[in-house]
């Protein structure tokens, strides 16, 4: 019996729960939490109160789908290089949990079904951006980007701004100046959060060929690169005040949780520029912080009388 056959045969073994969970992590359902944690306090935003409900279930349900058809596409077009690198060697198909035909099959399914329930249940603007989301991952990010230039996380990280977009449409069938501000400041954290990971696992990059920033430049100038995007980050959730008329409580929690990761990037610079033990995943986990507190402040500022 080939390897191929063995395969199949070892495949058709797996159990449905050991199945179900497969395809759950063919999502990426960490990825898709953080989108989805912007997606709720926009709506909340848009609405200058709670939404319809039923809406922001649409809307969560409808984006999860549509982040997780992006991830299962990604999964299934970088599994050569995901069996190379050791933080994705847990990925069903590199297991062979999954067939390279279910992952593509899964892939389309839930991203014409995403498509179809923002479609119906929320509006046909809010799925249009669904479909420009997985569009700008699957292709612009993971076919184009990725593997040529440095550079991929920057512009390939316009599609983990499109949230933003969705979830303000979905509520108001139209587009306005305050979610853009939120989509710059995603586009502008995206670096800083990603590139203290690709420090980490730098090696892993480099041996599967893929151009990120710490394997074709240094600590420190990825350090750097990490403090002036984190400068233009806060900057740009500080525009948000006057445009979308935040009040105090919005407006002391972007100061002060920006305050705080520009003092964690600025640290991980120093500790690099003087060849000192460096803490990547501190920033990286920072960021993520960082993220959640402003969108919490975007959620609940609107719901307070101040």
């Amino acid at each position: 019996m080939d390897v191929a056959v063995e395969s199949r045969v070892e495949t058709n073994r797996i159990g449905f729960r050991r199945k179900l969970k497969a395809y759950i992590s063919l999502t990426k359902p960490r990825v898709v939490e953080l989108l989805l944690v912007t997606t709720v306090p926009t709506m909340i935003l848009a609405a200058n109160g709670i939404p319809n409900l039923w809406l922001v279930l649409a809307t969560v349900i409808g984006g999860y789908m549509s982040a997780g058809s992006a991830g299962a596409f990604n999964c299934y077009i970088d599994r050569d290089i995901d069996r190379v690198m050791k933080r994705t060697s847990k990925r069903p198909l590199v297991t062979g949990e999954l067939t390279d035909r279910e992952a593509l099959v899964f892939a389309w399914a839930l991203g014409v079904a995403s498509i179809l329930v923002l479609g119906f249940f929320a509006n046909w603007v809010a799925a249009g951006l669904s479909l420009v989301a997985i569009l700008l991952y699957v292709v612009f990010y993971t076919l184009i980007l990725k593997r040529r230039t440095p550079q991929n996380i920057v512009w390939g990280g316009v599609a983990g701004c499109m949230p933003v977009l969705i979830g303000w449409a979905a509520v108001t069938g139209s587009l306005d100046w305050p979610p853009f501000i939120l989509f710059g400041v995603i586009f502008l954290w995206t670096p800083p959060h990603y590139w203290p990971l690709s420090m980490k696992y730098r090696n892993d990059y480099k041996e599967a060929g893929v151009p990120m920033l710490a394997v074709v430049r240094g600590r420190a100038a990825v350090g750097l690169q990490v403090i002036l995007y984190a400068w233009a980050m806060v900057a740009c959730s500080l525009l948000l005040i006057p445009v979308a008329n935040m009040g105090l409580f919005y407006t002391a929690i972007s100061v002060v949780a920006g305050g705080w990761f520009l003092y964690e990037s600025h640290r991980l610079y120093n500790l690099a520029i003087r060849h000192e033990n460096i803490s990547p995943m501190r920033v990286f986990h920072g960021s993520i912080a960082y993220l959640t507190l402003i969108f919490l402040a975007v959620a609940i500022d609107p719901l307070l009388p101040f």
